[in-house]
């Protein structure tokens, strides 16, 4: 049935003639004989209305090395780096699956934008560094052949942090240490900061930090387009779709004290496709939680925080999506309450 249908669509000067063979002045209509062919072949199979040559781009691939669950700026920024680190191109395949392709509910899309170094653990300081580096000289790592450069329309402007009389040593030390990394950070007196910004009322405030460099606020929107737009280049894949579940082997090793473990590994993701009730396993080696406000979620998908209590495997991820609010004063301001700090910068014109 395949040689009739072969037959009919394919003769022996279409067999004969490669791919650069001309006719005259123009090249072959490939894309039009290809479309001849399938229509001739769905016509001799049992049920023409079966595509035998049905797309499936839209599908995940069956293996992937890494799957980043995630494909908003965080799961982007380890893909990208993943791509970039590794030792010859196309080493690493890397698979990014993200549900909501129109990013409106995703922590990226409604973000402000801002970047501070105002935090207390030094990892969390140096990280904002590196990241105002790699946003002020974004098109050094983000520029791709032929495309037109990012504008990410990034804005210095420090973050201002309000500290009661309870909360002023905290806020001591925690300044002494992003000073420690390198962060320009001064602390100011209620009176400083009057003078500073005479329209914020300083009742109750005892001390007060303010980032001279280093911080501000950009386009979060165009930072998401220029990571993927990268990564594409760089050949990770992506996928439209929902993880739904983790398939995962167990094996017992023990530890150099002689105690018996039982480590868990993934090793097939399952990820439902946009608006269909069908699922494509993924089989892989690492799985990447970058769901954002979801990660908990996910991380519950995988068992964890379903162990026995006290273990690991038993303690679950404190992270839950919330809603945050801003509040807008003066026409250009914000004010972001949080425990006793306050944070005030401008807002980011949505």
């Amino acid at each position: 049935m395949l040689r009739r249908a072969l037959r009919l669509g394919l003769g022996r000067g279409l067999l004969g003639r490669g791919l650069g063979t001309w006719r005259g002045d123009s090249t072959l209509d490939w894309d039009g004989k290809v479309s001849d062919i399938k229509k001739k072949i769905q016509s001799v199979l049992p049920g023409g209305a079966w595509n035998p040559l049905y797309d499936t781009s839209h599908l995940p691939p069956e293996h992937s090395d890494v799957v980043i669950v995630g494909g908003g700026v965080l799961g982007l920024s380890v893909a990208y780096w993943l791509k970039r680190l590794e030792k010859r191109r196309g080493a690493i395949q890397v698979l990014v699956v993200e549900r909501d392709y129109t990013y409106s509910q995703a922590s990226t899309g409604l973000s402000v934008g801002g970047i501070r170094q105002q935090f207390s653990l030094p990892e969390n300081i140096q990280l904002s560094l590196f990241s105002v580096d790699f946003l002020r000289n974004i098109n050094e790592y983000l520029a791709v052949v032929d495309d037109p450069p990012l504008d990410l329309q990034f804005n210095p402007s420090g973050y201002l942090l309000l500290a009661s009389e309870k909360g002023a040593a905290i806020m001591e030390n925690n300044v002494k240490v992003q000073r420690q990394e390198g962060a320009k950070v001064c602390l100011m007196s209620p009176e400083q900061l009057r003078n500073k910004f005479p329209w914020i009322n300083t009742e109750g405030v005892a001390l007060a930090s303010y980032g001279l460099e280093d911080e501000g606020w950009f386009d979060p929107w165009c930072l998401l387009q220029g990571l993927r737009r990268k990564v594409q280049s760089m050949g990770v894949l992506f996928c439209h779709g929902e993880v739904t579940r983790f398939i995962s082997s167990s094996n017992r090793m023990e530890t150099a004290s002689g105690e018996e473990v039982t480590l868990k590994r993934i090793h097939e993701v399952h990820v439902k496709m946009d608006r269909s009730l069908e699922y494509q396993p993924v089989e892989c080696a690492i799985v990447i939680n970058a769901a954002g406000a979801w990660s908990g979620q996910i991380a519950e998908l995988a068992g964890i925080g379903k162990g026995p209590p006290g273990t690991l495997q038993g303690t679950k991820l404190p992270v839950e999506p919330r809603k945050r609010r801003r509040n807008q004063t003066q026409g250009t301001w914000k004010w972001t309450m949080a425990s006793s700090r306050t944070r005030c910068g401008p807002i980011w014109p949505r």
